[in-house]
Order: structure tokens, then sequence, then C-alpha cells
């Protein structure tokens, strides 16, 4: 996935929940769906984030050699400038873009 991509805010942003929650009926189920797919996100941008570090990941445990990588430093900079996840999963759901299910729902109508 490509955050940057994403038309989400960089900061915070007052939010109307009731307004949100008009396409489930459920405030509670909107934010666990939006912190379902944020969690989703996170874990995403953290492994490529290590992918990308590992490039740079020297074989020597020696402790007094430490050097500073100009690359590692600009990688850990641009995710540092990414939305937060919460943000870009906000921007998503807004944007129609999630697909969900509620299985006690499915369940009940099934029945």
């Amino acid at each position: 996935m490509d955050y940057k991509k994403s038309n989400a805010p960089l900061n915070t942003v007052t939010r109307d929940m009731i307004k949100l929650s008009e396409e489930t009926g459920n405030v509670y189920e909107t934010v666990c769906i939006i912190a379902k797919r944020a969690n989703q996100i996170a874990v995403e941008m953290k492994h490529d984030l290590e992918k990308k570090l590992q490039e740079f990941a020297s074989m020597n445990d020696n402790l007094e050699e430490i050097s500073e990588n100009r690359e590692q430093i600009e990688i850990s900079r641009y995710y540092e400038k990414l939305p937060k996840p919460v943000l870009i999963a906000t921007q998503e759901y807004i944007d129609h873009k999630l697909v969900y299910r509620n299985l006690a729902k499915e369940k009940e109508n099934n029945l």
C-alpha cells in the first residue's frame, strides 16, 4: 500500500462521530471498524519499515561501533511524516473504501 497517496490529513481532525456512525447505526461499532483497520495498517507500515531498515543492518553486534547511515535516517523521516494509521483508516471509512461484516447481525438475519 502506498501511504503517501492517501488523502488523509497529517494532523488530528475533530470528527462528528454521530455523522460517521450513520452507516452502521452504532458509534461503538464504527470506532471498532476504524480501530481494526488502523491496527492492520500499523502492522503493515511496521513490516515495510523493518524490511527497508533490514538492508542497513550490520552483521557486527559491536556496541562500540554505532554508525549513522544517511539513507536510514531518510527512511525513518519519511515514515515519521506519514499520516498516522488511525487517520488513514478513518479516511478510508469516510471514502467508503472499507469492507466490513458483522457476523452477529448476519446470524440474526438468517434465523
